[in-house]
């Protein structure tokens, strides 16, 4: 997805608990007295010592509420340890939470879920005392806990200063993966096949949060990444599951939280993609956010480090880190590596021939000031490790642009390249006559696989389009994005991580049911 600065990354954990009965009481101003909610708190683990609290506001009035404030009182000694998902913060009882910059506004009908660690001793008493913005919401209770019956939380919230020690790299499962096996991958002709020669194609999900939530200090992921999760998503009908990452954090530079990068987050990624591996999806690792200072046309940001999308990779950090991704999941043919995830190197070059020229070379490129990693230079990195994974490259325009991508492609010397193709509604090349001219003559000599797909407007017309074309070309496509975002704001599937459909994911399920 183009960028993911502004997105609503308010997460809907599927977590035990309730929702009180509204409880509106008159405002002291006007600001306040518009405000209509309701709040669902819940403790997901209690270890006895500690647990971790989800609180879900839901504006259940007609306007948004931004931005937006939590307050509630605790009634033991509960002590504030860390909170992520918004700013949290404790005086005495009294708790407070604010709107996290990507998540200020909640809309009618909406929710955002926010998430803390608390440490206690004796017993875990209920907060009561819950408003939004000044106004009553509830609950006034809520339900026991019991005893502990699993260890703390797994993934590490975010901390103002690194851990001594590395936190867990993956949640313990719920049930016992399945034994099964995802297929081994290469490419013969226009077809990606397994290891028996027999056509795959692949139909899946991404699944967002490993680009931003390290480098934001808010994790390693965003949202659940254990059995249960993984088997929502299989439920579905899908085979692969693409995963995007952050330079930044694989590479263990300074600018991230120690408990978020370097070995912390290698070791997450691959248990994930074990994970992955043992439900029988293909796993799609995809390079997503990197270093480069770039303030050109369409620039995402102005940072140097990888906060935001780039127009092409940067060459001292994109060969290193395909070089460690390859050692590190070489061998592993059921994993694939997207070089880049959108180039955008068109809008910051004079002339279509320098912009491909660009995307394949690399180096000096007109309108980027830093060195450029080419498609050719990351394919020679990974193959130099001796790797011999599938590497899907994207074209231009945000990898919607494939029109010379045959004409440039780089040379590999095991004959494993597919191109990526991202397709959204609000694209140039988003219909029919288009995918013809200029995406069949590409899928007819090489895979096609439609890394990003989607429509922002949370329905699903454009896919029931779109879904179809891709079938009878035999290409392979996986939506965007398997996260609990307000799907107003961007193509979220799911409203919970138990795989509860969106109106635009109930489109895309439904398809995947039909094809069986």
């Amino acid at each position: 997805m183009r960028s993911r600065t502004t997105l609503l990354l308010g997460t809907a954990a599927a977590v035990a608990g309730f929702t009180a009965a509204l409880l509106p009481i008159a405002a002291s101003s006007a600001a306040a007295a518009t405000v209509s909610c309701s709040v669902s708190y819940s403790v997901s683990n209690d270890w006895g010592s500690g647990f971790t609290a989800a609180a879900t506001i839901t504006d259940t009035g007609t306007a948004a509420v931004q931005p937006w404030t939590l307050t509630y009182t605790t009634t033991g000694n509960q002590t504030l340890q860390s909170g992520w998902n918004g700013t949290w913060s404790q005086s005495g009882h009294t708790v407070t939470v604010t709107a996290p910059s990507w998540s200020t506004s909640i809309a009618a009908g909406g929710s955002v879920t926010t998430n803390a660690n608390f440490g206690y001793s004796g017993t875990n008493s209920a907060p009561t005392g819950f408003a939004v913005n000044g106004v009553a919401c509830g609950p006034t209770s809520t339900p026991t806990t019991g005893a502990p019956t699993t260890a703390p939380p797994t993934t590490a919230p975010p901390t103002t200063a690194p851990p001594t020690t590395a936190p867990p790299t993956t949640a313990p499962p719920t049930t016992a993966p399945p034994s099964g096996s995802a297929p081994a991958l290469h490419v013969s002709g226009n077809k990606l096949v397994n290891a028996s020669g027999s056509t795959v194609t692949l139909h899946g999900v991404n699944r967002s949060g490993a680009e931003f939530a390290c480098v934001q200090g808010t994790g390693l992921f965003d949202g659940p990444v254990d059995q249960a999760s993984v088997a929502a998503m299989a439920s579905w009908h899908i085979n692969a599951v693409r995963v995007p990452l952050n330079e930044d954090c694989w590479l263990g530079e300074s600018n991230v939280l120690a408990a978020y990068s370097g070995a912390n987050y290698i070791n997450a990624i691959k248990s994930y993609v074990a994970l992955l591996h043992q439900n029988g999806l293909v796993a799609i690792l995809d390079l997503h956010w990197t270093d480069g200072v770039y303030t050109g046309n369409s620039s995402a940001c102005s940072s140097a480090t990888a906060t935001c999308q780039k127009p092409m990779p940067d060459a001292a950090g994109a060969i290193p880190f395909w070089t460690s991704v390859a050692n590190t999941f070489k061998g592993d043919n059921s994993t694939v590596f997207d070089l880049f995830n959108e180039p955008y190197p068109d809008r910051a070059t004079s002339t279509t021939a320098q912009a491909w020229t660009c995307w394949r070379d690399g180096g000096t490129c007109s309108g980027i000031g830093y060195q450029v990693a080419g498609m050719q230079s990351m394919v020679n990195a990974v193959r130099g490790t001796g790797a011999s994974n599938v590497l899907m490259l994207g074209g231009l325009a945000y990898s919607n642009d494939l029109t010379q991508w045959l004409t440039y492609e780089p040379t590999d010397p095991d004959h494993n390249l597919a191109a990526s193709w991202h397709s959204y509604n609000f694209n140039t090349c988003s219909n029919s006559s288009c995918w013809t001219s200029q995406i069949s003559p590409v899928l007819a000599q090489v895979p096609l696989v439609t890394g990003e797909l989607g429509e922002n407007d949370c329905a699903h017309g454009y896919l029931d389009t779109l879904l179809p074309w891709l079938d009878n070309a035999g290409a392979s496509y996986l939506a965007w994005t398997w996260n609990t975002w307000d799907c107003s704001s961007g193509p979220s599937l799911i409203s919970a991580y138990d795989g509860t459909a969106t109106a635009y994911g109930a489109g895309f399920k439904a398809h995947l049911a039909a094809l069986g």
